[in-house]
């Protein structure tokens, strides 16, 4: 009997950890990870399914720098559709601890849809995503600051 109760404590903490992830909703600042300035101002939003989906609330170019306004390149829903309020990220996944996993998420600027994964700091400031065509090893990473 003994032996049934701690199995069961183990099977609860261990399972109960992807349900209880870290919570990433809220605002965050976009950094580009080529030029290290900020691109825009991403809103993710859990939804009743338990996923995660960011859209753009505000567009910061850097000085000297006209952003595209609209997703020119972008496969269809997102043709020729405005940045500036737009679903980039969509699917994603709590998974164990502070990791998340099974997004797609669209780069306004070239239209490309990766797949992708991301982990919150230990301090929750910081969510670092992976995009990714295949496998992760041949991705971009790219880190983004809660702002709120």
């Amino acid at each position: 009997m003994r032996n049934f109760k701690i199995l069961a404590a183990l099977l609860l903490s261990t399972s109960s950890s992807a349900v209880f992830a870290e919570d990433i909703a809220g605002t965050w600042k976009n950094i580009d990870d080529k030029t290290g300035s900020s691109k825009a101002i991403i809103e993710i939003r859990q939804e009743t399914n338990g996923t995660y989906t960011a859209k753009i609330v505000k567009v910061t170019p850097r000085p000297g720098y006209t952003p595209k306004e609209t997703c020119m390149n972008c496969p269809a829903p997102y043709t020729n559709k405005p940045i500036l309020g737009m679903d980039i990220l969509k699917g994603l996944k709590p998974a164990e601890g502070s990791n998340f996993t099974h997004g797609k998420i669209i780069d306004p600027l070239s239209g490309h849809i990766y797949s992708m994964k991301a982990k919150l700091s230990p301090n929750g400031k910081r969510l670092t995503l992976r995009g990714y065509v295949g496998v992760s090893a041949l991705g971009r990473s790219q880190t983004w600051i809660r702002n709120d």
